[in-house]
């Protein structure tokens, strides 16, 4: 299996940006699609974006396309989040994912998590 590492999370004004990085180990990293989920207080969670093992195909939520871009480096076993734009709304913990399934980002599931990062946009 692989594990997942967030990191990049915190408090930006709105309108500002932030990176997420997420490391991953164990299994090969190029093995697994991956994938951002969030949740924010009192919702449920909800998919974010996601990258196939290649990189060459993503796929995002409405609520963040065009504002957030998903990427990768297999030689680094890293996938980040770049978010730009940021509204209050986008306040939530972060969540980091891997899977074998990609049509799995589409059910709103995956198979491995880390813990999160918490991003929080202040109005």
């Amino acid at each position: 299996q692989v594990q997942v590492v967030e990191s990049g999370g915190g408090l930006v004004q709105a309108g500002g940006s932030l990176r997420l990085s997420c490391a991953a180990s164990g299994r090969t990293f190029s093995d697994y699609h991956m994938g951002w989920f969030r949740q924010a207080p009192g919702k449920e969670r909800e998919f974010v974006a996601a990258v196939t093992w290649t990189g060459g195909s993503t796929r995002y939520a409405d609520s963040v396309k065009g504002r957030f871009t998903i990427s990768r480096s297999n030689a680094k076993n890293t996938v980040y989040l770049q978010m730009n734009s940021l509204k209050p709304e986008d306040t939530a913990v972060y969540y980091c994912t891997a899977t074998n399934v990609y049509s799995d980002y589409g059910k709103g599931r995956s198979d491995y998590w880390g813990q999160g990062t918490q991003v929080t946009v202040s109005s």
